[in-house]
């Protein structure tokens, strides 16, 4: 990406390789089932020798920017929300991603926490809520926890006591079936090393995914050709 405007510019300051390479290892990282050696190794035959662990600061840094700048252009979910958990391993220890989409099956929202308990889905729903509102019905499975989180915030008054909670295994079919898309990612990575990698590269995951879902606007940018790297230049520099 030559001649990169000043908007993007400055989250690539200091850098010693170019900012379109920068992109594309990152955006390749989040979005197919490559390592960072396999990354090493494909932009070796393109002529750019770097280290793995170049990839991984350039990942670690440029998600959660490039998170802001996708945010811009971000549709709007629904209201009625399937809400399920899965596990994550960090460094030996299972770790639990909280994650919603609406009946549509956009993602609505996710949090990688430290524990399965009240408190952490407390914490989810509140981040959920802050983001895109209440929703007007919650479709939960049966664990205890969630149901009780959801009461208490009702009291709380930060969830209107009208919406409607409901415990479905079929509705929530959708969220579990968005989790395997998901973990398929995740799969070879075999295990993250520290919690807060761990979150922002799933921040970046969950990033790509929604993308391919078309939960983005960008057609006030114009782009002439509708590749992925031209897009994803013109939504940074935006």
């Amino acid at each position: 990406m030559k001649n990169t405007p000043p908007e993007s510019s400055s989250l690539f300051k200091g850098r010693h390789f170019d900012p379109s390479i920068i992109i594309l290892c990152v955006r390749w990282y989040i979005s197919y089932k490559l390592s960072y050696r396999d990354l090493r190794d494909l932009m070796a035959e393109r002529g750019v020798n770097l280290a793995h662990s170049t990839i991984l600061r350039w990942v670690q840094c440029c998600v959660p920017e490039f998170e802001k700048k996708w945010g811009r252009f971000a549709r709007p979910v629904g209201t009625s929300w399937r809400v399920d958990e899965t596990y994550i391993r960090v460094r030996s220890e299972w770790k639990y991603l909280y994650r919603a989409v609406d009946k549509q099956g956009n993602t609505v929202e996710f949090l990688l926490c430290e524990h399965r308990d009240i408190a952490a889905a407390k914490r989810f729903f509140k981040k959920a809520i802050e983001s895109h509102g209440t929703p007007e019905k919650i479709t939960l499975d049966g664990y205890a926890a969630m149901h009780t989180a959801v009461q208490e915030l009702k009291e709380s008054a930060i969830l209107p006591t009208k919406v409607c909670v409901r415990t479905s295994k079929y509705l929530n079919n959708l969220i579990e079936q968005d989790h395997r898309r998901v973990k398929q990612r995740i799969y070879p990575m075999l295990g993250f090393k520290k919690f807060k990698n761990a979150a922002n590269t799933i921040s970046g995951i969950e990033l790509s995914h929604k993308i391919k879902k078309g939960q983005f606007d960008t057609s006030e940018l114009r782009v002439e050709e509708v590749r992925a790297g031209e897009l994803w230049q013109a939504v940074l520099a935006a």
